[in-house]
């Protein structure tokens, strides 16, 4: 039989116990507004710290590069434009450390033009992204406009997650969402001058509006999350996949995925992109100087080697196969206790978990940066099921306090 904890005596015990009591009690009447204000606070904090401390990261001189190559055809003026402005936008110690390692790659293509300009096809695939930085860089430093589109993509995607957890009735799980950005390196991303959080935005905008059945919107935001990063064509196979095989309708995901298919041969011509093999080797077995014309044989044991050292540094340094993981393990409790993902958000659950396997696969890489578009929505879809959950265990402890016999010591 249940029973009443008993009294504590000691005056401070009693007042413990009484303000958690009360801080209880106020969370389960506020719990919606205090978790929504929260997030909100943990969103703009993120936003500012992109802007007063973004991170001077060297992806920056290819990404301004091939912002203004219409404007710089010469491949030394073009190197020149890059450092230039990356100089006078960062500080002089980031500068340096940017451009000089030693005599290693960095210090290499700080002084070797031709070299840097056969890197750019690696990084004009981001079409759409280097768009944004030559539209922006119009009006304002260019460096400057990386950072805004940084603030951007922050305050983008956490309207969208608020948004999400709103429609589900679900803002009291804001802060437990906020936790798990932290722990996805949602700040790193936050503070990088990459492509990676914009795309990021875009994606979450497209999935919640698949899961909202807003087809029109399903499509041109799922393509625009491609265009900025082609590489999301994984994901967007994988969940077309899965849609056919168990004949989930969604023709916004479906127009998504065939005009990203389409656009990702023709931008990858544009581009001149080195190809897969190429592109692997650079970023996963060995950085090579010169990129022009450079076809090493495919290797089964090169690749099996990056596969392993890049999993070894995913689970050692990296926090999206953990973070992978809680999502997992998240999905089966509620599943256990009876509250499970419909159909529709089930799909597109799993879709998340084997894209992130299988772009892992198609190009071991073990940076978190290129999974966290997978690993935030997972959470978004467990909202209905946990706050079913949540309601059905404040349900069971109401029943149990009636059952409580007062003055039962037994």
């Amino acid at each position: 039989m249940l029973t009443k904890s008993p009294a504590p005596q000691n005056p401070l015990d009693r007042l413990t116990g009484a303000g958690l009591a009360w801080g209880e009690g106020t969370y389960a009447r506020l719990a919606a507004p205090i978790g929504a204000a929260a997030f909100a606070l943990y969103i703009l904090f993120t936003a500012l710290t992109a802007w007063v401390m973004p991170d001077a990261n060297w992806d920056m001189l290819p990404y301004l590069a091939i912002s203004e190559e219409g404007t710089y055809p010469d491949a030394q003026a073009l190197h020149d434009y890059a450092y230039n402005t990356v100089k006078s936008g960062v500080s002089a110690s980031d500068y340096k450390a940017l451009t000089d390692d030693g005599g290693g790659f960095r210090s290499h293509m700080t002084e070797n033009a031709a070299d840097f300009h056969s890197l750019l096809g690696m990084y004009r695939i981001k079409f759409l992204y280097a768009e944004v930085l030559s539209t922006m860089g119009a009006v304002m430093s260019p460096v400057e406009a990386m950072r805004l589109v940084s603030v951007f993509s922050v305050l983008l995607f956490g309207a969208i997650a608020l948004l999400w957890l709103r429609s589900e009735k679900a803002l009291a799980l804001a802060p437990m969402v906020g936790a798990v950005l932290i722990m996805a390196d949602f700040g790193d991303a936050a503070r990088a001058s990459t492509p990676d959080l914009l795309t990021s935005a875009l994606l979450l905008g497209g999935l919640y509006a698949y899961v909202r059945g807003r087809e029109m919107a399903t499509a041109i935001l799922l393509f625009l999350a491609f265009m900025v990063r082609p590489d999301n064509i994984v994901f967007l196979a994988v969940f077309t996949v899965l849609l056919v095989a168990f004949r989930q309708k969604s023709w916004g995901a479906l127009a998504g995925f065939a005009a990203s298919f389409v656009a990702y041969f023709a931008i990858s011509h544009w581009a001149h992109h080195p190809g897969w093999w190429p592109h692997l080797w650079f970023s996963s077995i060995e950085q090579h100087y010169n990129m022009d014309g450079f076809e090493p044989p495919f290797s089964i044991v090169a690749y099996l080697r990056a596969f392993a050292t890049s999993l070894l540094r995913a689970v050692s340094l990296n926090s999206w196969v953990g973070v992978s993981v809680l999502a997992l393990a998240g999905w089966f409790a509620a599943a256990r206790a009876g509250f499970r993902l419909d159909r529709r958000a089930g799909i597109l659950f799993a879709a998340l978990v084997l894209g992130a396997l299988a772009k892992f696969t198609v190009f071991p890489i073990h940076d978190t940066r290129i999974y966290f578009p997978h690993l935030i929505p997972p959470f978004l879809l467990l909202a209905t099921p946990l706050m079913a959950l949540w309601a059905a265990a404040a349900r069971g402890e109401n029943r149990a306090a009636m059952q409580i016999i007062p003055g039962d010591k037994s």
